[in-house]
């Protein structure tokens, strides 16, 4: 999928390796509002074409869009899947987290849960969290030997490929947070009774890998950014720029499938509907 205008700023080419610490995680270059008051009515735009885009998706029943988002725990996932997918309707939309494996799940090869979730035709679908899990996490904790992850890393390429040539068009988002931002929404959760539910004591002993994770992310990144299934890292200190961002990214990636409603072959002003 060729990347073109403001959002090859974020794009990742194929065979380019990100330098996390040097992309600036609290920037608002691709804002064209004079301050943030204006940004309300930019991204409400973008809700609406992003939600009549998804309706011809859902009546053309021809494409098939994967959507794969990633982050560091705090990213915003959730908030980011929240308000940029708020308008669409909830017939053509699914959205799968993948959590710790079950037996079961494990009992199959690591891709095997992944494949059953991806979209058929006629929707969207995307992943809060996903296949790439079990390259990172594996990777950083030393679950398994360097082996193991490296081979999934080119198993995932090909899987994708393979989504791609049957007719899924796969983009993958990267929300780009500083470590002193994640600190910030750590805190903020355990001053907040409301958000005390959130927060997992687990999460800080990921936080002092950070630097592992980043080049874990830096390496999988640049391995598994493709033609077909390319990687985005999006600035997201700043949650209303996130926003912005992905929901860009979702209408550039929708506009290029160049679709329509569904032709009839009857005359509506021949229909009459009895009393």
């Amino acid at each position: 999928m060729p990347v073109s205008g403001a959002l090859e700023r974020y794009w990742v080419r194929p065979g380019d390796r990100p330098d996390l610490s040097r992309i600036e995680s609290n920037e608002k270059s691709l804002f064209t509002g004079a301050d943030k008051s204006e940004f309300e009515g930019q991204f409400r735009k973008l809700q609406d074409e992003l939600r009549d885009m998804q309706k011809m998706l859902y009546a053309q029943n021809k494409h098939r869009v994967l959507v794969v988002m990633q982050a560091m725990d705090t990213g915003g996932k959730d908030g980011c899947i929240k308000h940029v997918f708020s308008h669409i309707d909830p017939q053509g939309i699914h959205v799968h987290s993948f959590k710790k494996p079950t037996v079961e799940e494990l009992s199959h090869d690591f891709l095997w849960r992944v494949h059953a979730r991806v979209p058929r035709t006629g929707q969207l679908v995307i992943f809060n969290r996903s296949h790439y899990e079990d390259v990172i996490a594996v990777r950083v904790k030393k679950l398994f030997p360097a082996e193991v992850w490296k081979r999934r890393q080119r198993h995932i390429v090909d899987f994708e490929r393979m989504l791609a040539e049957e007719g899924t068009t796969i983009v993958k988002i990267y929300l780009h947070i500083s470590k002193e931002e994640q600190k910030r929404r750590l805190e903020s959760r355990l001053v907040n009774p409301v958000k005390h539910w959130k927060f997992n004591p687990d999460d800080l002993a990921d936080r002092k890998l950070w630097h592992d994770f980043m080049e874990a992310y830096e390496d999988l990144i640049a391995k598994t950014s493709t033609a077909h299934a390319p990687w985005f890292v999006v600035p997201a200190d700043r949650k209303w720029y996130r926003n912005l961002c992905v929901a860009r990214i979702m209408v550039d990636t929708l506009r290029k499938l160049d679709m329509e409603l569904p032709a009839i072959d009857w005359n509506p002003k021949d229909i009459v509907i009895d009393d």
